[in-house]
């Protein structure tokens, strides 16, 4: 039993010369402590000139805390024909603690140690396609400026990309009535109380022959 345990001991101290990772040296460290107690237990009155040199177990790097990032919601922006600037007023942004990336229809700008905070500027779906190789960020002394380099010239309505639910589908394969039918549908769903008040009393009159259908003309 003690020559096995002996064995044991010498490949895992062998192991342990060669190991670098802070776990795997860890674990090595912990079972060559067992099995070096379980060695003294079966021969007490083994010669001190036996006793196994003490091993280092390494540092141990224990994980980093996840970041937490304020998100910045109001900035302002402008655009020409090819590209949009996103300006972002904060003082005191390091360039070489910029995280960024950009993809087709989307970005993620991450700012960090700004003052002893985390920032954050995002859009998950931009209003159009955008070049990511092209897109940067540029920064000033009060401000970061985000350059997106439009795939397609053209002027952008918004920054986010946003369902036109308000034009009617005349596909000449489907029938021209169902698309002004969802608009107006739309328009009820997504309109105030005044809205839905007129729209409403406009079917009611015209199902009860007070007035004009309001789609008479369409038909």
């Amino acid at each position: 039993m003690a020559e096995h345990l002996a064995l044991d001991l010498e490949e895992l101290r062998h192991l342990h010369s060669i190991a670098k990772r802070p776990r795997t040296l860890s674990l090595l460290s912990s079972e060559i402590r067992n099995l070096e107690k379980l060695s003294s237990s079966e021969a007490p009155s083994a010669p001190a000139s036996q006793t196994p040199t003490p091993i280092s177990t390494g540092t141990i790097v224990s994980p980093s805390p996840a970041l937490k990032y304020s998100t910045l919601a109001s900035f302002s922006w402008d655009q020409d024909n090819e590209k949009v600037k996103i300006y972002v007023l904060m003082e005191g942004i390091d360039e070489n603690k910029i995280e960024s990336e950009f993809k087709s229809v989307s970005f993620d700008v991450k700012f960090h140690d700004v003052q002893g905070k985390n920032y954050r500027c995002a859009i998950s779906k931009l209003h159009k396609e955008i070049v990511p190789e092209k897109c940067k960020v540029l920064v000033k002394p009060k401000r970061a400026i985000i350059t997106l380099v439009k795939a397609s010239k053209g002027n952008w309505l918004d920054l986010h990309f946003k369902d036109d639910k308000l034009k009617p589908n005349l596909d000449k394969e489907k029938d021209p009535m169902a698309g002004i039918m969802d608009m107006m549908k739309n328009m009820y769903e997504e309109g105030d109380d005044e809205m839905k008040k007129t729209i409403a009393k406009a079917w009611t009159d015209a199902r009860s022959g007070k007035t004009a259908d309001p789609l008479s003309s369409y038909r």
